[in-house]
């Protein structure tokens, strides 16, 4: 259901950026304007992803859904692993493989997980939230 939510709000980022590229580009149809505004989006996109990851581990529908994105030993995501989780997402979500692989996974994780060293964890609320932050910080 997270995924559900996370499309409807990355389809309405994607939407603000495709304006404002359109806005000023014009025509984005063919060609090298094409190649353009899609590695602009992808970026856009990433952007989104990794400022978050890094930020809190969370999402706006990772918050609704009390997931959090962490390192395989409970840390917080440093943004190269958070860069490397969406560079290895974004081909495996397309094609369907992480979710086919999630589907067969011991442990209910994606391949980019498996491939980034990255977990999904349940937490509990704020609480929660802030109680994780807390051991991160006095672990580091």
């Amino acid at each position: 259901m997270s995924l559900i939510y996370e499309c409807i709000l990355v389809f309405a980022v994607m939407f603000v950026a495709s304006y404002l590229f359109l806005s000023l580009a014009r025509d984005a149809q063919a060609g090298l304007p094409r190649t353009i505004f899609q590695i602009y989006l992808l970026s856009v996109c990433g952007a989104y992803f990794i400022f978050c990851w890094t930020r809190s581990g969370q999402t706006l529908p990772m918050k609704t859904w009390h997931l959090q994105v962490v390192s395989q030993r409970g840390n917080a995501l440093s943004a190269g692993r958070a860069l490397l989780r969406y560079l290895v997402a974004v081909p495996g979500m397309l094609s369907g493989v992480s979710l086919l692989w999630a589907a067969f996974d011991k442990d209910r994780q994606f391949l980019h997980d498996r491939l980034a060293r990255t977990r999904v964890v349940r937490v509990d609320g704020e609480q929660g939230m802030r109680k994780r932050k807390q051991e991160t910080a006095k672990s580091s």
